[in-house]
């Protein structure tokens, strides 16, 4: 009785191994498996960077370093007849700046200086890879980029958003316009034309040191103050731009410092997962002027428009 006893048992065991081996065949939910991984996000828009220092065409190059070009002439008749390659050197090649991954980041810089003004512009652009498998490139460097905005304290969309218009505002407008135009009855005119004629005497009497004094259009630095065509009403504050790339903004600093005086413009805009930036300042020796502000916006913005084509046509 004991061996038969022995043999059930026995015979028993081995059924229940393998039912429960059937049983785990079926339920394999490891994590981490094909069959429970989410699809990775898609990969970012662009998966190179251009070459930086040829990024930046030779004429716009010329309207940002004013002085640049006879450097360059002076160069070249110094290297005349050495027969080496420093005549072929040139302010408008720029510095490639030293990066860790040309991959992943490179950048250039180019500098001008005269006796009275020095400029510098530099050149970053920076490709995006995320290694959160739920989270594109490009989104990686858009949560990038709203983080250097915030750092720069650029308002945000409701925050530079102008107040809504009154009736009463409005009416006082109109009112001011009312009585603007009523003083042409000569009540009045006679002060109001004296301080008009002051003005414009004193305007022309100084007329060649405003221009310098406001920095735009200095000494060896021809045609900056013609060439600048932004309103003089117009915002100039740190704030977002329109109709650069995927998003954009400029930050504007003025520093009068025991350094000099110079102010720094930084645009900064996103293309899929590259963010460009371009920093652009002038430096004065006279610390009695001020670098102006619509002129070296309007130059970074070009710099940074330039570049944006360049993503859009690849």
């Amino acid at each position: 009785m004991t061996g038969v006893a022995l043999a059930v048992m026995l015979s028993g065991g081995l059924t229940a191994c393998t039912g429960s081996s059937d049983e785990g065949d079926g339920e394999d939910t490891k994590p981490g498996t094909s069959s429970s991984a989410a699809p990775p996000a898609e990969p970012g828009r662009y998966s190179t960077l251009p070459e930086p220092c040829g990024a930046v065409g030779v004429e716009t190059l010329k309207k940002l370093l004013p002085g640049a070009e006879a450097a360059e002439d002076t160069a070249a008749s110094s290297a005349s007849g050495k027969g080496t390659d420093d005549e072929k050197a040139s302010p408008y090649e720029g510095e490639a700046t030293v990066t860790y991954d040309t991959d992943r980041r490179v950048g250039c810089r180019w500098k001008s200086a005269t006796s009275l003004a020095s400029r510098h512009l530099t050149v970053d652009l920076e490709r995006v890879v995320s290694y959160d498998p739920a989270v594109s490139d490009d989104e990686q460097a858009q949560l990038l980029y709203d983080e250097r905005a915030g750092q720069a304290e650029i308002p945000t969309d409701d925050e530079s958003s102008p107040p809504p218009e009154d009736a009463e505002g409005g009416g006082e407008d109109s009112s001011a316009d009312d009585s603007a135009e009523g003083d042409g009855d000569g009540s009045g005119d006679g002060k109001s034309g004296d301080e008009s004629e002051s003005a414009d005497n004193g305007s022309g009497g100084d007329g060649g040191s405003d221009e310098s004094d406001n920095g735009s259009q200095a000494p060896g630095e021809p045609g900056d103050a013609a060439e600048s065509s932004q309103p003089q009403d117009e915002d100039l504050s740190p704030r977002k731009l329109d109709g650069l790339g995927d998003g954009a903004y400029i930050d504007d600093q003025l520093d009068t410092g025991d350094s000099g005086v110079h102010r720094d413009i930084t645009v900064v805009f996103r293309s899929g997962n590259v963010i460009a930036t371009v920093k652009y300042d002038q430096w004065l020796t006279d610390k009695r002027r001020t670098p102006d502000s619509a002129e070296l916006q309007e130059k970074a913005r070009s710099v940074a428009a330039e570049l944006a084509a360049g993503f859009d046509d690849n």
